[in-house]
C-alpha cells in the first residue's frame, strides 16, 4: 500500500471500476457469490462488498477470482491486477481514522468521486455546506462528551471535504432542505446569522442548486428522511443511495431502490420553493430578530 495520501476520488473510483469488472466476470462465468467467496476463503458478503467497491482488494484473492472466472490471458490478468495496486492506494481521510468511522470514510470516498450529490435534510444544514463555528456547534451536540481535540479533528474532516466546492471539477450539488433546518437554532443567533449568510452565497455557485422546503407542507416531506443520491460521470458506475443512521449508514445500489429514491427527491423538488424563492427565504430569516 502506497505511503502517500491521495485524493479520495481516484482512489474509490478506482475500486468501484475494479469490483464492477469483478461482478461482470462473476456473472458472466455464472459463478455465485457464495461460490466465488468459498474460492477465496471468504464469505459471500465479502465479495459483495469488494464488488460494491467498498473494501480494499487483495492480490492474491483477485488472481484466485480472475483464475475461477476464465481469465487466462496473461495481458488481461495484468491489466486487473495492476487496477489492485492502483485501487489500494491511501485517500486524504486516513490520517483521521480515528475520528471518522470506517462505514463514513466510504461515503467520503463516494462523495468525491461524484459528478452529482441530490440530497434532502430535515434536520441540519448539509455538512458540505456548513460554516465552520456551526459544524463545531452540530458536532458539539452529537457528541457531548468527546474531548475537545477530538471534536476540533472532526470539524476539520467536515471543512477539508467543502474543498470539492471550491475545485473546477467538483460536482454538482442539488439540495433541499426543510426549513425547520434553518429555524433550528443551532450553535446560538450570531453562529445561525454566519449559516444563512454562507448558504445565500453558496446558491451563487454555479454548480449548487438549493431549495427549501416550507414548513407546514404537508406532502412527501412528512414521511421522508433525510437522503442523498450519489451519482458518477463514469457510465460503469450505477447511482448509490446514501442513508445515514446514528451509528452506521445504508448504501443501496438496486436499481429500483435507486430509481424510488430519486422520483421521490424529484417530487421534494417539484413540492419545495424554487432556489430564488428559496434565497428570498433565507434572506427574510437573516432579518428576523
Amino acid at each position: 500500500m502506497s505511503g502517500t495520501a491521495q485524493t479520495g476520488s481516484g482512489v474509490t473510483v478506482r475500486r468501484l471500476l475494479l469490483g464492477s469488472q469483478l461482478r461482470r466476470l462473476r456473472e458472466a462465468k455464472g459463478v455465485s457469490r457464495e461460490d466465488a467467496g468459498y474460492e477465496i476463503r471468504a464469505s459471500e458478503s465479502k465479495i459483495g462488498r469488494m464488488e460494491l467497491g467498498r473494501v480494499s482488494f487483495k492480490e492474491r484473492d483477485v488472481a484466485d477470482l480472475l483464475t475461477l472466472y476464465g481469465v487466462a490471458e496473461p495481458a488481461r490478468r495484468d491489466e486487473v491486477l495492476g487496477m489492485v495496486r492502483s485501487a489500494n492506494a491511501v485517500p486524504w481521510w486516513h490520517e483521521y481514522a480515528d475520528v471518522v468511522p470506517s462505514w463514513f470514510q466510504t461515503y467520503l470516498g463516494f462523495e468525491e468521486a461524484a459528478g452529482a450529490i441530490s440530497s434532502y435534510e430535515v434536520q441540519l444544514v448539509p455538512g458540505l455546506l456548513q460554516t465552520e463555528e456551526y459544524a463545531r456547534a452540530v458536532i458539539r451536540l452529537g457528541s457531548q462528551s468527546a474531548p475537545e481535540a477530538e471534536i476540533e479533528r472532526r470539524v476539520r474532516v467536515r471543512m477539508r471535504r467543502q474543498r470539492l466546492l471550491a475545485g473546477e471539477s467538483g460536482p454538482r450539488l442539488l439540495t433541499v432542505i426543510d426549513e425547520a433546518a434553518l429555524r433550528r437554532p443551532c450553535g446560538g443567533p450570531e453562529v445561525m446569522r454566519g449559516q444563512l449568510t454562507r448558504l445565500l452565497e453558496l446558491a451563487e455557485l454555479p454548480r449548487v442548486e438549493l431549495q427549501v422546503m416550507p414548513l407546514g407542507f404537508d406532502g412527501l416531506s412528512a414521511e421522508s428522511g433525510t437522503f442523498s443520491v450519489l451519482s458518477f460521470p463514469e457510465p460503469d458506475l450505477g447511482d448509490i443511495v446514501y442513508l445515514e443512521q446514528f451509528t452506521t449508514a445504508l448504501y443501496l445500489d438496486r436499481p429500483r431502490e435507486v430509481a424510488e429514491y430519486a422520483a421521490t427527491l424529484e417530487r421534494l423538488r417539484v413540492d419545495s420553493l424554487s432556489p430564488q424563492r428559496s434565497w428570498e427565504l433565507i434572506e427574510r430569516l437573516l432579518q428576523e430578530p
